[in-house]
């Protein structure tokens, strides 16, 4: 009820739709859901390049993860140090030619170092620029978190579904090569538009700690147990149509689709839903869509009810961890790329390692059982709603 009077003194005060500072960060985070969505189409080749088998290429994967996870916390350091604004260009300019790299190195042990720094620039390009669009949703009295990781979203998609035509048409190194001029154009085009924000003093003068308040790593569980499950869909939604309803191997992909393709959309409905019911109310009921798709997958008897229930997976995960990062880089006293570093950090890597778990224990019980159970998570991310609070613009400076 008094979001609606908070929110509604600033729709005065907004600014255009779409200004350069929107437009840059839009940007930026296509080009990190593209470097991402390009790496997904190079893994059989990388494997067999290297002459690995399946474990090893896991511990190459691993290796990204651990990348993301380091690299996170230091970047939001850097963040409260420099501002969003300097962290985001330096990490996208050493981001963009990772992928070239590591097309280039010719053994197991250059790879894994090439696969920590590939997943330590994204994790860290991603802090950045997560920081840099709650300045600028701060600077506009609006929500452009969701649209920000629709965007991403698009960048993966554009990335994977082109990924493999060019290396069928033109090989692996021209395809790399194309990836990296492609980084580079957009982060041309996004450069000087990106919003320049000072640095946090009465952080910057601090040693570079991780917070002691409960806040923080209250909302990095939200995105914890949000992206869980997505995670898992990504990761096993395949091989659970196909192996346990008998879906071919066409149809079996269209669970992902589905998944990805509702998520999209709704993240870019998504900070509109906000700015009008406010984050916390948003959330709920994000949370309970989810909740209600993920138990329809897991109880469907046939492939197509499960499709569907992964759809309405899509469309209630899809503005969870925009909010959960909204309220991480909005949360009082506390700089945004502390805030966000914790809820990166805490996010991913649920998504991370989580569905690696989860393919083990899916040995033993199947994946019903696994997708019926996850939104058990959900609960959690029900009762520490009412934080979503700090997502809503307050517009201070």
């Amino acid at each position: 009820m008094d979001q609606r009077n908070t929110l509604r003194p600033q729709a005065a005060v907004r600014s255009p739709y779409m200004p350069k500072t929107r437009l840059a960060v839009s940007l930026l985070f296509l080009m990190n859901g593209f470097v991402t969505g390009s790496w997904a189409p190079k893994i059989p080749e990388f494997k067999e390049k290297l002459g690995i088998g399946e474990s090893v290429l896991g511990l190459l994967i691993l290796a990204f993860g651990i990348g993301s996870l380091v690299l996170m916390p230091i970047a939001g350091g850097f963040i409260a140090r420099l501002g969003s604004q300097k962290v985001v260009k330096v990490t996208a300019i050493i981001l963009s030619p990772l992928l070239l790299l590591l097309t280039l190195l010719p053994n197991v042990w250059t790879a894994a170092i090439g696969m920590f720094l590939l997943g330590g620039f994204v994790g860290a390009m991603d802090v950045a620029m997560n920081a840099n669009a709650v300045e600028v949703e701060k600077s506009m009295r609006r929500a452009i978190m969701s649209s920000c990781h629709a965007y991403w979203s698009l960048g993966g998609l554009i990335g994977s579904a082109s990924g493999g035509v060019i290396m069928a048409q033109f090989g692996v190194l021209p395809h790399a090569i194309l990836v990296t001029l492609f980084c580079l154009v957009v982060l041309g085009l996004a450069w000087p538009m990106i919003l320049h924000d000072r640095p946090h003093p009465d952080v910057a003068k601090q040693k570079l700690r991780l917070p002691m308040t409960p806040l923080p790593w209250l909302i990095g569980l939200v995105a914890l147990f949000s992206m869980i499950p997505e995670g898992s869909v990504l990761d096993w939604g395949a091989l659970y149509l196909r192996n346990e309803l008998g879906a071919s191997v066409a149809l079996s992909g269209f669970g992902f689709a589905a998944f990805s393709a509702t998520m999209a959309i709704m993240r870019f409905a998504g900070d509109h839903v906000r700015d009008r019911f406010g984050g916390v109310k948003t959330l709920r009921v994000c949370t309970l869509t989810a909740l209600v798709g993920l138990v329809l997958a897991g109880l469907a008897p046939n492939a197509p009810l499960a499709i569907f229930g992964f759809a309405l997976a899509g469309v209630g995960i899809s503005n969870m961890v925009p909010i959960a990062f909204s309220a991480a880089g909005n949360m009082p006293g506390l700089a945004p790329g502390i805030g966000l570093s914790v809820a990166t950090f805490m996010g991913y890597s649920g998504m991370l390692f989580a569905p690696s778990l989860i393919g083990f224990i899916a040995e033993h019980t199947g994946f019903s059982i696994i997708f019926t159970c996850i939104p058990a998570l959900f609960i959690v991310v029900l009762l520490l709603s009412h934080h979503a609070v700090h997502a809503d613009p307050k517009g201070h400076d």
